[in-house]
């Protein structure tokens, strides 16, 4: 948002697998915002998803996902120019963790596209 990069999210499914259930059922998902993570790897996963949304020419904001490997090095996933707007969603929750709340984030949104 506004050329930074939100918080990172750590997801914590219930099942073995983040499903479709898990994705989209209040409570069967965990959600660490920020993860304990060394500083270093969360500031570098954030600086190379700003330089994934930039590269590829993504407009005012995208998700970009990592897996990290036993030895916490990021693997990137893909890029969501299109991420969700529930309360579920991960985009939110990483805004409200950087203290932009819903209202506050649906705006910059709207400004930014006009």
């Amino acid at each position: 948002i506004a050329g930074k990069p939100l918080p990172i999210i750590e997801i914590i499914p219930s099942h073995e697998l983040y499903d479709y259930e898990c994705k989209y059922t209040k409570g069967m998902t965990d959600y660490i915002c920020p993860p304990d993570l060394e500083e270093n790897i969360s500031l570098s996963i954030q600086n190379i998803a700003l330089k994934i949304h930039i590269l590829l020419k993504c407009r005012h904001y995208s998700r970009v996902d990592f897996r990290l490997d036993k030895n916490n090095k990021p693997w990137f996933l893909e890029v969501n120019t299109h991420p969700g707007m529930t309360e579920t969603s991960l985009l939110p929750k990483s805004a409200d963790v950087a203290g932009i709340d819903f209202n506050s984030l649906i705006n910059v949104i709207i400004k930014k596209a006009l």
